[in-house]
């Protein structure tokens, strides 16, 4: 068996997909009216179809995963992301972990979860 996608959930698919090119240079491979799949294996999900197949409320900025990226310069990464997202929602800015690691967390347009951290 093998993982092929993580989805997450998004209001605009258009925006989330700018979102996710701006910052990550992902690119879209197939878009199946209203849900999205993009290069690394992201998919992107329209919330309103999302509820509908599921019946249940969708609760952004939940807490229970993240996506996680990894960036040799995170600094010139944020001065990206400051530029173009100023408004973007911290969970926390740029700090160094015990064993040497900068990292950022960061929600996207969406309330899910980023975090960027530099190679380990």
């Amino acid at each position: 068996m093998k993982l092929k996608n993580i989805l997450i959930v998004v209001k605009d698919i258009e925006k989330s997909k700018q979102f996710y090119h701006d910052l990550f240079g992902l690119e879209m491979v197939l878009d199946n009216d209203g849900n999205m799949i993009l290069t690394e294996g992201l998919v992107l999900q329209d919330e309103k179809i999302w509820r509908q197949f599921l019946g249940k409320d969708i609760i952004p900025q939940n807490h229970s995963c993240e996506l996680y990226f990894e960036e040799k310069n995170i600094e010139t990464f944020i001065e990206k992301l400051e530029n173009l997202y100023p408004s973007i929602h911290y969970v926390n800015r740029l700090m160094t972990h015990s064993w040497g690691q900068k990292v950022i967390r960061f929600y996207d347009l969406d309330g899910n979860l980023i975090e960027v951290g530099t190679p380990v």
